[in-house]
């Protein structure tokens, strides 16, 4: 099921930014980047691999601090009010910030990640109700965000208790945004949502996303092709405009700003800043599995 609203009191954030960039020790991550994005958009940043996408993403969603121009999220100005942001936003399918750990089953990735929402991200008062009354309200947003995601646990090999390592590459990004949802983000960030796709799974994904953003989310993702539909953000060598075009006298991004790659094939993320991995660090210990 796709469409389900996660909560109908959290809207979608507007998100709009003027010149927005982010310098690291290796020269910029992306830079002069605008965007103008009303709330429950749908927001796709594209651009080779090492241009920043991931940086920026992180930046949306006050994970990074912008070096330089502006940007408002939900009224959240940046970098001031990143803390207030990261309230109201969620991460999914984020390497090295939210990784599926593929020992552990669907289900127990649930609980873990309700019981972290009951204890951190719903204040004191929640924590004053009644055990049953909490548990209820617990079980209520993982089954929405399980219909908000499209992943019905029946159609899973073991139901609940297929492992992670067990699940086929959609399947794998639709249980990474139901996490997200858990938490009822007015903003959800996802970093490198058509990734090894099929084309039929593509189009998927992107229906997933779409969905989310019709209940009222605002979704940014980060992707290889942006659908027509989408407000596109392009990121491109050490400068970037809006519309993705390089800035007069860009040079093209050195070396060091490719991916890596694992033996196994799958590509990693390096965004050439030492800030990159602090904020990851950071994000990750959000979770609480840091």
């Amino acid at each position: 099921m796709q469409g389900v609203s996660v909560d109908d009191d959290a809207p979608g954030l507007a998100v709009a930014a003027r010149g927005l960039g982010l310098k690291g020790p290796r020269g910029w991550a992306f830079r002069g980047i605008d965007i103008d994005a009303e709330p429950g958009a749908l927001i796709a940043i594209t651009g080779p691999s090492g241009s920043g996408r991931t940086c920026l993403l992180l930046a949306l969603t006050g994970r990074m601090r912008p070096t330089e121009g502006s940007a408002t999220v939900g009224g959240h100005r940046l970098p001031r009010g990143m803390a207030a942001l990261r309230r109201v936003s969620a991460l999914a399918h984020v390497p090295g910030v939210t990784d599926l750990d593929p020992a552990l089953t669907v289900g127990e990735h649930l609980r873990e990640r309700a019981l972290l929402q009951r204890r951190f991200g719903d204040g004191l008062r929640s924590l004053l109700r009644p055990r049953a009354e909490r548990a209820a309200t617990a079980a209520g947003r993982v089954d929405a965000a399980l219909a908000a995601a499209g992943l019905d646990l029946r159609d899973l090999p073991k139901g609940p208790r297929t492992a992670v390592r067990d699940l086929e590459r959609l399947e794998a990004l639709r249980l990474s945004i139901a996490l997200a949802l858990i938490g009822r983000p007015g903003l959800l960030g996802v970093d490198d949502a058509d990734l090894k796709l099929a084309d039929a799974e593509r189009a998927e994904a992107w229906a997933l996303l779409r969905s989310l953003t019709e209940s009222g989310t605002t979704v940014v993702a980060v992707c290889s092709e942006a659908p027509e539909d989408a407000v596109t953000v392009t990121t491109a060598g050490d400068r970037t405009t809006g519309a993705g075009t390089p800035a007069e006298g860009d040079e093209t991004p050195d070396d060091e700003s490719a991916p890596d790659e694992t033996p196994g094939g799958e590509t990693t993320h390096d965004e050439s800043t030492d800030d990159a991995k602090e904020a990851a660090d950071d994000a990750l210990a959000e979770t609480g599995r840091s």
